[in-house]
């Protein structure tokens, strides 16, 4: 058995696809449960449970690692309330408002949206091969926000849960580009754990404000499995997966994997939920994976997703 564990984990190749598959189911499950567990909950639950798991291995980490984290208070507590507490809410939000597909395709513009914000933020600055990824890509967002019809741009009348997903998404690019200002010290189980335990504190009030408000759910059978894959999969599992495949082939190789998501989810998606792939599904999808083709030419960037 342990051979077999150790095989499994030599498998960076494996470990990346089963990421994106994970983290692609996410953006499904969190469609799936429109109407059924309200987004706050979702939010709240899933990285409270998930913290009492992982406080177990990373314990005598966390301990070691405090100095450093003390030291470092400020850029920890603004990478988890913008990577866990505020883009998870608007992304639930969101995708109680929108078809999983949409948000899908919209999640593959994260790569070039986090180039854009390295040059903001570090002065990475955008090769023009870049520069012109992230012109074509972001027509296919345009593509999927609009539903493929321009003529929407007159009134602005866009759907609430694609706009909504679509801030969700740069509020992760910022946090995903801010991880370059993160204490390399600290090891990634000691993050994680900080991450989720202080995540979950700040959306406590909120989650609290929400029951009181009378928006509460039936834990049945359901809603079980939904908490239950949204803890285990893209949660627990998919981050060990990505940090051993990144240990294992380094970030350059592993970035690709992320691209895998949108194509994952959408199969899941068409499956799971009935949904219909439309025109402007393909044409926007294949804008976006255009535009990543583009703006990666020569070279690969690192980076790292929401879930």
């Amino acid at each position: 058995m342990q051979s077999l564990i150790r095989n499994f984990f030599g498998r960076p190749y494996l470990l990346l696809s089963l990421t994106s598959l994970f983290w692609g189911g996410n953006i499904v499950i969190g469609r799936y449960a429109a109407g059924h567990v309200p987004p706050v909950a979702l939010s709240f639950i899933r990285w409270t449970i998930a913290f009492f798991i992982v406080i177990g291995f990373a314990w005598p980490y966390l301990k070691r690692d405090w100095p450093t984290i003390r030291k470092n208070i400020g850029i920890m507590l603004l990478l988890t309330l913008l990577g866990i507490s505020i883009y998870n809410l608007i992304a639930y939000w969101a995708l109680q408002h929108t078809q999983a597909l949409n948000a899908l395709l919209l999640t593959s513009a994260h790569p070039l949206i986090v180039a854009v914000l390295a040059f903001a933020f570090y002065r990475e600055r955008l090769t023009i091969w870049q520069a012109i990824g992230v012109v074509i890509s972001l027509c296919g967002v345009l593509t999927v926000l609009t539903r493929g019809d321009l003529t929407v741009l007159k009134t602005i009348q866009f759907n609430i849960g694609d706009i909504a997903f679509f801030i969700a998404l740069i509020i992760y690019a910022v946090y995903a580009t801010l991880l370059q200002s993160k204490p390399t010290n600290i090891q990634q189980i000691s993050f994680l754990a900080f991450t989720m335990g202080v995540g979950a504190v700040f959306l406590a009030p909120v989650y609290a404000a929400d029951v009181a408000s009378g928006n509460t759910f039936t834990l049945d059978l359901k809603a079980i499995l939904i908490l239950g894959y949204i803890v285990l999969f893209p949660s627990l599992l998919a981050y060990l997966f990505f940090n051993r495949g990144n240990e294992l082939i380094g970030p350059n190789r592993a970035a690709p994997f992320y691209h895998l998501i949108p194509v994952f989810g959408s199969a899941l998606a068409i499956v799971f939920l009935g949904e219909r792939p439309e025109l402007f599904h393909a044409v926007g999808y294949g804008l976006v994976i255009l535009g990543i083709l583009v703006g990666t030419r020569g070279q690969q960037h690192h980076i790292k997703k929401p879930g």
